[in-house]
């Protein structure tokens, strides 16, 4: 089967669930919503803006507030922590797809555990014994051993490493965040009861990768499989994938009659249902699920995108942290702001269009009114833009900007 680039680009935002198809739910059972269809949402440290987790949801659920997250975790205990693609919020129901992982962290066979393991793994017993005893409890409330040297783990004082290791291995669960924080407790005290913790065999886990993966993409490359959720090996993914093809669970397409891509049989009745065409625009987190993996992106959307902040300030072609917009089913812009939350002000350092764009009157009314809903979600009640280019669209952008009723924008 060959699909048009239109139709896999649609295929792909429907999956993300980025088209402008009405929600009938709301709140907090929205929020798990997108969660259990994305498979994962992905946790960062960066706050420049909101912080990727909280965007990532907003993006998708205007009505998102990053208080739905913490009393999914904390208290309805619908989603858990644990590593997805990367640090991640997943669905508490997939609970047991990742203790493979976590037995490969009880027993581990790589160097980079085997050496903490080593370093840190006496604390281990006292850590367990204390929070039986005392409850949830931080790395703040260890104390440092005198004897042992902060190490490589990104300066992780001993007894955070050995938390963290706890973790991993499944002995320790975040029940809650502090101020972003992780507060650990046993894992046999915040699992909900009767959660289904049995381990399952390699095929089962790697059906449930693929299916996680086409779900959440639409469209993939084995490759793009194997990524999206790192809680197998490949020969585990692909010999799934060569079962569920035999099967025709999943079919082989192509695009535009090039590379080889897979997709659910199911998904083949959304294109014939003709899947909207979106039309709305969305500022996207850089560790949006979207745009993470960057050669998916560029293959797809013709559109390349480096986060900047690692990048030196000398070697920065757009800044520090850009995020990326995209309007319909194109990437038109890059946007690099910051939430001045003392000041409650979003300052826009940044816009630049891609090349060869000029919808502006139709773009520019549309993007104002979501920076407007941008500011209002990082608690900002006023936009101060320093550059745009082309410049001659300023004066427009400002204009629409004060029908937001936000105060008087500085070029």
């Amino acid at each position: 089967m060959n699909l048009s680039s239109d139709q896999a680009k649609r295929l792909i935002l429907d999956s993300q669930m980025l088209s402008d198809i009405p929600e009938t739910s709301s709140g907090k059972d929205r929020t798990t919503r997108i969660i259990e269809h994305l498979g994962y949402i992905q946790i960062d440290t960066i706050s420049v803006v909101q912080r990727a987790h909280h965007h990532t949801l907003w993006t998708r659920y205007s009505g998102y507030h990053p208080d739905m997250l913490h009393q999914l975790q904390a208290v309805d205990r619908e989603i858990f922590e644990y590593w997805g693609h990367a640090a991640s919020y997943l669905p508490m129901s997939d609970y047991r797809y990742y203790t493979h992982r976590m037995k490969n962290f009880s027993d581990p066979m790589d160097k980079w555990a085997k050496d903490r393991l080593a370093k840190c793994g006496h604390l281990m017993d006292g850590i367990i014994s204390r929070i039986s005893e005392e409850g949830p409890l931080g790395s703040r409330d260890f104390k440092s051993d005198p004897d042992v040297k902060r190490g490589e783990w990104w300066n992780w004082k001993p007894a955070k490493t050995a938390l963290e290791l706890l973790f991993w291995r499944g002995d320790l669960m975040v029940t809650r965040r502090d101020n972003f924080q992780r507060i650990y407790d046993l894992t046999e005290r915040v699992l909900p009861e009767g959660t289904n913790t049995s381990m399952p065999e390699k095929d089962e886990l790697g059906r449930y990768l693929v299916r996680r993966a086409l779900k959440a993409q639409g469209i993939s490359t084995m490759n793009d499989i194997v990524k999206h959720i790192h809680a197998a090996g490949r020969e585990v993914i692909t010999s799934a994938a060569e079962s569920l093809l035999t099967e025709k669970e999943i079919i082989p397409v192509s695009v535009e009659g090039g590379s080889s891509y897979y997709m659910l049989s199911e998904s083949l009745e959304n294109l014939n249902e003709d899947i909207n065409n979106p039309t709305e625009v969305h500022i996207l987190s850089p560790f949006d699920n979207l745009i993470i993996l960057r050669d998916r992106m560029s293959r797809f959307f013709d559109f390349d995108y480096t986060l900047e902040c690692y990048v030196p300030r000398a070697k920065r072609r757009y800044g520090y942290f850009v995020l990326p917009v995209l309007w319909g089913t194109e990437f038109v812009g890059r946007m690099d702001s910051k939430a001045d939350r003392k000041k409650k002000i979003l300052m826009l350092h940044t816009f630049r269009f891609e090349e060869g764009f000029n919808k502006w009157e139709e773009f520019l009314p549309v993007f104002a009114a979501k920076l407007a809903d941008f500011a209002v979600f990082n608690n900002c009640g006023r936009i101060d833009i320093d550059d745009v280019k082309p410049r001659k669209i300023l004066p427009l952008l400002k204009k629409l900007l004060k029908k937001k009723r936000l105060e008087k924008t500085d070029a």
